[in-house]
């Protein structure tokens, strides 16, 4: 049998979420700088991208969890 739908913990989660990509963004924001002499171009330009890529992820986070609370409210 399958279990029921349990959303009652979902914005806790993605606030979670939010919070860890963050700090991965923070990491190599650091690690960029830190190492800026030693890294080549293209590497440099995929951190660049995954952090925009990031980004676009805590957008859709917050998205949700809008989304969840109002799920909430009705």
């Amino acid at each position: 049998m399958a279990k029921p739908d349990d959303r009652s913990d979902n914005v806790e989660k993605l606030q979670q979420m939010i919070d860890n990509t963050m700090e991965n963004m923070r990491d190599t924001r650091d690690y960029l700088k830190a190492h800026k002499s030693e890294i080549r171009a293209d590497e440099r330009t995929d951190l660049i991208e995954k952090n925009e890529r990031r980004e676009e992820s805590i957008e859709g986070f917050r998205s949700e969890i809008q989304d969840e609370v109002q799920a909430r409210k009705q």
